[in-house]
């Protein structure tokens, strides 16, 4: 039996979805500004998350043009000449 079936033959009413515990209830940043201070942390753990990774791939980058390169016969670094 379906659930909508079930609460009827038992009486109760429709079951409710609650929407305010999938909505953000945090306060507003600024009044006219629709992002929230949950948001704002959201977005500076993903712009530190972000900024890690790119300095990973500068690093790899750099072992690559640096060492990878050079060592494979590829290009000759400019200081090496």
């Amino acid at each position: 039996m379906g659930e909508a079936k079930r609460r009827k033959t038992l009486g109760l009413p429709p079951k409710q979805d609650n929407i305010k515990s999938q909505t953000d209830l945090s306060p507003r940043l600024f009044e006219w500004l629709p992002i929230t201070v949950n948001q704002k942390d959201s977005f500076i753990k993903l712009s530190i998350k972000a900024s890690w990774f790119g300095i990973g791939g500068l690093v790899i980058l750099w072992v690559f043009v640096r060492f990878i390169g050079p060592a494979a016969g590829w290009w000759t670094p400019a200081d090496s000449l």
